[in-house]
């Protein structure tokens, strides 16, 4: 049966169906040897999808990792500074594995790793708003703290108001929960910049109903547990839209 090959890609585990659009239109997908075209279809059992020159797999087995993604490693597998990756962190999981979202090279923390395409689109689209908890450390003003659960305008986008916890404070120094719903690129970094504070240190310590091991050291992961992979796949907000049809 032939399919959309963004849903083919996604389907494979290699990225979302957005990114997967985005190589499409880039040509690094043929289909029987021919560049393939934003639109196109094609059914696996009979013709051959390639990304990169590397054909498509159709029945891999699902992985899902907890991976504590330390400062100093970008989450694009394809970076154009030869910075490291985090593939390097889990090249002995024994799959390919690709992260359900990112953190910024100064980041850290909570990275899922998995080579199930529908998880990472439910976890990464704007459309599922799945949550996404940081421990932030700032300096600044402290009587602005307020401002950053008020409503902002980043990137000529208006983003939905964060919840803010103030964890500790002293002088102009702050340690803060801030929890998200989009995720929008660096969009931490960008509120507390937009408010006048300057970051200092930004972990990610929650996703969904994921919370990050407390066992796990930088730079280690461990597989997912059968009631963790259960969970993610049936937070709330994916839940309610899956009963109303929404992709």
């Amino acid at each position: 049966m032939k399919e959309r090959l963004q849903k083919l890609i996604a389907s494979a585990g290699l990225c979302s169906r957005r990114m997967a659009e985005t190589w499409i239109t880039a040509g690094r997908v043929t289909v029987d040897g021919r560049k393939a075209s934003l639109g196109d279809q094609a059914d696996l059992a009979r013709q051959r999808v390639c990304v990169d020159g590397k054909p498509l797999a159709s029945s891999e087995e699902k992985v899902y990792l907890m991976l504590y993604k330390p400062r100093g490693y970008v989450t694009s597998l394809h970076d154009d500074k030869g910075r490291k990756d985090v593939s390097l962190l889990v090249r002995d999981c024994g799959c390919r594995v690709y992260p359900a979202g990112r953190l910024d090279y100064d980041s850290e923390g909570l990275l899922i790793m998995t080579n199930d395409g529908t998880l990472t689109q439910q976890l990464t689209h704007p459309s599922h708003e799945t949550s996404k908890t940081y421990l932030v450390t700032v300096r600044g003003d402290l009587t602005r703290i307020p401002a950053l659960s008020e409503p902002m305008v980043i990137d000529e986008y208006r983003i939905q108001p964060a919840k803010v916890m103030v964890i500790s404070q002293e002088d102009h120094q702050a340690r803060l929960s801030i929890t998200i719903h989009e995720g929008r690129n660096r969009q931490i970094r960008k509120m507390c910049e937009q408010c006048g504070f300057s970051v200092r240190r930004l972990k990610r310590i929650a996703e969904g109903t994921l919370t990050l091991d407390r066992k796990l050291a930088p730079g280690k992961w461990r597989t997912l547990t059968p009631e963790e992979i259960a969970s993610l796949k049936n937070t709330p907000a994916n839940a309610e839209k899956e009963g109303k049809g929404t992709r």
